[in-house]
């Protein structure tokens, strides 16, 4: 098989193309189905990734990933179908990818939002937050300046028109370069910078921008801390409203085998993990100092940084956002999941020391001229665009110019797409590889006369983190522990113990201390990850009996044991 070219952004028809290529072409490691359709009836495709003759994959701990929940970020949707490409074709020749889908199973969903990915791909792009559903009023807009590609270059630009009251001036150092105006300058050249558009109803003196008639944010659509539009902007009439979110929502409910969860999007260049409404003191001490060492991990292997929502990401320091996927994922589901903002251009520029949302409030101008001369001297000028004369219907005589913004600031340009995906598979399996897991250490049968035997089961959790993989999950009680089940043939006598019990929550590595020194809260290794279960039965010398352990996150161990 020819790999897939990752060096353009694919549209829907194409994007299932080449799904069904990669289930075709590896049947046993891939199957691929849909979880639900769009707003506007297009297929919201999944692929399950594991080897299914060692086990079908709901009986394995697994990974959930999404992308491309919001229109403009197509590079989460390319990154999910690098990531497939990678697992199929990996396997067999990278041990880690190997032993990953040997014992678990990954849930990939490249494009959760094809309809509104569609729109910001199409040849006249339109760009949205999310969805193409009519929010909050199905009623049009009316008047106001239409974002639009008004010259049909299929570039949706900046318009800058002379404006004396205007807050900008053109920079001393470069002249494509804006500034803002000193507070109390007057006497030169100022401009207002627009979005590129069409102006609706214009009286000559006032411009508006008219409201979007797509107002969703999908990723403020999701259960957990939802709040009405009037709080929280975009959110949907109620939680999961949105038929993408609902697939979402209850694909992973349907799941409980779903240990953890990574959702792409761009841009920034940063690894992202609960909460986004509640400070770090909040969260269970083990909860967080795990939340922290797999983000370490995810900084080792991809290069970006790991932080905290509510303390690094915050849009105002006055708000908070709610109802968004990670949130829902780690406090209603009890499992650990991040938001991976893919792609920075200020990092390609070389801008290293920068706080990712302030920067847009306050940064130096040396930052902005590194941005133009990374444009110049390694994107060859393609990213941004030379200002150029327009005659605008309603405004008269302008400029069009400024930074292509689909393809440098919200996603990478083409050229470099692959490079940027390919940061992140070694942390996706590393991620599900830590998955609390039920391996099988032992099943005897020990004769005690009369046609009685002893019956024991042990199983152990190989896994790093505990059965139940977060404390908030065990504080909520939202695993029922691990279920222990005997199958006797027929004739058969169960003496002492139940077809089926429940025993409880086994422990992992996660919470080892960093030395072996004795102190106050270790003393040793207690084997609090290993159960031992026994029955005593009546049954035939040569008669088979059937043992069952399994968690819903943690797997399903089947043995066999004969008299």
């Amino acid at each position: 098989m020819t790999a897939l070219p990752f060096d353009t952004y694919y549209r829907h028809d194409e994007l299932t193309r080449a799904l069904e290529r990669l289930a075709a072409d590896h049947p046993g490691l891939l199957r691929l189905h849909s979880i639900g359709r769009s707003h506007e009836g297009r297929d919201i495709l999944l692929a399950a990734v594991t080897r299914f003759d060692t086990g079908e994959d709901r009986d394995k701990p697994a990974l959930y990933i999404d992308g491309n929940i919001h229109a403009t970020e197509v590079t989460a949707s390319m990154a999910c179908l690098y990531f497939i490409q990678h697992l199929v074709t990996r396997y067999g020749a990278d041990a880690d990818v190997t032993r990953c889908l040997d014992s678990r199973a990954f849930y990939i969903c490249p494009r959760l939002n094809p309809d509104g990915a569609e729109l910001a791909l199409a040849d006249v792009p339109r760009f949205i937050r999310s969805s193409t559903r009519p929010y909050p009023y199905e009623e049009e807009p009316v008047g106001g300046l239409r974002r639009e590609d008004i010259d049909g270059d299929g570039r949706i630009l900046t318009m800058r028109i002379p404006d004396p009251t205007g807050p900008w001036k053109i920079s001393e150092h470069d002249p494509r370069l804006l500034v803002r105006r000193e507070p109390t300058e007057t006497g030169g050249n100022y401009y207002r910078l627009l979005p590129e558009g069409s102006i609706e109803d214009y009286d000559g003196a006032l411009l508006k921008l008219q409201p979007l008639h797509t107002q969703l944010d999908l990723n403020r659509n999701y259960p957990a801390n939802w709040r009405p539009e009037r709080e929280q902007h975009g959110a949907g009439p109620f939680p999961a409203s949105e038929p993408e979110v609902h697939a979402a929502v209850r694909f992973v409910s349907d799941h409980p085998n779903i240990t953890g969860a990574v959702t792409f999007h761009t841009f920034s260049g940063v690894l992202l993990r609960p909460y986004s409404h509640r400070a770090d003191d909040t969260l269970h001490a083990e909860d967080l100092w795990t939340y922290q060492k797999i983000g370490a991990k995810g900084t080792e292997l991809t290069g970006y940084p790991a932080i905290s929502v509510f303390h690094d990401f915050r849009y105002h320091p006055k708000s908070v956002i709610t109802g968004t996927f990670d949130d829902w994922v780690f406090e209603h589901l009890g499992c650990y999941a991040w938001t991976v903002e893919i792609w920075s251009p200020q990092r390609e520029a070389g801008i290293t020391d920068y706080r990712f949302i302030e920067w847009y409030r306050e940064h130096p101008i040396e930052d902005d001229l590194k941005l133009l001369k990374w444009n110049d001297e390694v994107l060859g000028g393609h990213a941004f665009v030379d200002w150029y004369p327009y005659e605008h219907p309603q405004l008269g005589p302008i400029e069009l110019g400024g930074w292509d913004t689909l393809y440098s600031w919200s996603n990478p340009p083409p050229a470099m797409l692959e490079r940027e995906i390919a940061r992140f598979p070694d942390w996706l399996v590393w991620h599900l590889l830590i998955s609390p897991r039920l391996e099988l250490r032992a099943a005897t049968a020990e004769a005690l006369g009369d046609d009685t035997w002893r019956v024991r089961l042990v199983v152990d959790n190989t896994g790093w983190l505990p059965s139940y993989v977060t404390k908030l999950a065990l504080e909520k009680r939202l695993t029922p522990g691990v279920i222990c089940e005997i199958e006797l043939p027929e004739g058969a006598q169960l003496l002492v113990g139940k077809p089926r019990s429940s025993h409880g929550e086994l422990e992992g590595l996660a919470y080892t201390p960093v030395t072996s020194s004795s102190w106050a809260g270790w003393s040793g290794d207690e084997t609090n990850q290993r159960l031992k279960v026994e029955w005593v039965v009546r049954a035939k010398a040569g008669d088979t009996l059937k043992l069952t352990a399994r968690h819903a996150r943690a797997g399903r161990v089947r043995t066999v044991v004969t008299l």
